[in-house]
C-alpha cells in the first residue's frame, strides 16, 4: 500500500466493519479489503449467506467475524454498537439499505419506517460509535453508502431519497469537519450497480428498465471506492448513471429534472 493512503494500515488486531455484507456493494468491500489484508466484521441479516462469505475471505489468510442482525431494529443497532465497543475498528462501511418505488402513501408504512431506520438511523448511529474509538487514536476511515438519487427529488422514491439525501449531506459534512484529525470520512454515491452477468430470468425490474451500458459491477464499484477512500476523497460516484445524476443534480432545476425522473420511478413501482 502506497506511503500517502489515508486507509489506516491493516493489522493483526484491527477489523474493517461492513453492513450490507451478505450481498451486493457490501459482499464486494468486504472481499477487496480481505484481498488487502484487513480483517473483516461482517454484518447482516442472514447468518447463513454471511458465514458462507466469511469462509472465502479466511481464505485468504484474514480473520473474518460474522454479526447477524437487522439493523431496522434499533436494539439490534445497540447489539452493533456494543460489539464494536470490544473490537478495534479501524475501518467502517455503512452500506446496508432498502428501497421502496412508488406513491409514497401507497406504501407499506411498516416498510417505509424500516427503511427510515436502516438507511438513516443506522448509519447515523454506526458512524458515532466508530468515531468515538477512531478519534482518539487519530486514526480510521468511514465510508457511507448514499446515493447518486440522493441528490435529486425523485417521485416515487421519495422515502429512499430523503434517507440518502440525509446520508450525503451528513457524510460530506464530516468529511470537512475530520480534516486534520487522521480520520477520514467518503461518500459513496452510485446509481445502479450489480453482478457484471444475470440471467434474464433472474433479472429485476430495474435491470430490466435500465440499459445495460449504464450499470457498474460491484467489483469495480468496490475498487474505486476503496482508491477514494485512500485519498480521502469526499465523494466517489462509480459508473455512467451516476456520475449523470450527480451532475443533473448539481445543474439542472428541480421542476425540470423531477417530474422525468418520476415518470421513470413509476415503471418500477
Amino acid at each position: 500500500m502506497a506511503k500517502s493512503s489515508k486507509l489506516p494500515a491493516p493489522t493483526r488486531d484491527s477489523y474493517a466493519l461492513i453492513t450490507g455484507a451478505s450481498q451486493g456493494i457490501g459482499a464486494a468491500m468486504a472481499k477487496e479489503l480481505a484481498r488487502r489484508g484487513y480483517n473483516t466484521i461482517l454484518v447482516a441479516r442472514r447468518q447463513e449467506v454471511l458465514e458462507g462469505l466469511a469462509g472465502q475471505l479466511q481464505e485468504l489468510g484474514t480473520a473474518s467475524e460474522v454479526l447477524a442482525a437487522d439493523l431496522a431494529q434499533p436494539e439490534e443497532v445497540d447489539r452493533v454498537i456494543e460489539y464494536m465497543g470490544q473490537r478495534e475498528i479501524s475501518i467502517v462501511v455503512n452500506s446496508a439499505g432498502i428501497a421502496s418505488f412508488g406513491k409514497f402513501m401507497d406504501q407499506d408504512w411498516d416498510y417505509e419506517t424500516k427503511q427510515f431506520q436502516l438507511n438513516g438511523t443506522a448509519v447515523h448511529r454506526l458512524t458515532r460509535a466508530a468515531l468515538e474509538q477512531m478519534l482518539p487514536r487519530r486514526r480510521g476511515a468511514i465510508c457511507n453508502v448514499g446515493s447518486a438519487a440522493g441528490n435529486v427529488s425523485i417521485p416515487n422514491n421519495a422515502t429512499y431519497v430523503f434517507t440518502k439525501a440525509g446520508v450525503n449531506a451528513f457524510t460530506e459534512a464530516l468529511h470537512y469537519e475530520l480534516k486534520g484529525s487522521g480520520v477520514t470520512c467518503t461518500l459513496l454515491a452510485p446509481g445502479p450497480v450489480r453482478e457484471a452477468e444475470i440471467p434474464e430470468a433472474e433479472q429485476s425490474i430495474v435491470d430490466k428498465v435500465v440499459p445495460d451500458f449504464l450499470w457498474t459491477t460491484y467489483e469495480s464499484c468496490a475498487e474505486e471506492t476503496l482508491a477514494a477512500m485512500a485519498r480521502n476523497q469526499r465523494r466517489v460516484v462509480p459508473g455512467p448513471l451516476s456520475k449523470a445524476l450527480n451532475a443533473i443534480g448539481a445543474v439542472l432545476p428541480t421542476p425540470v429534472v423531477a417530474p422525468l425522473i418520476g415518470r421513470f420511478y413509476a415503471k418500477m413501482a
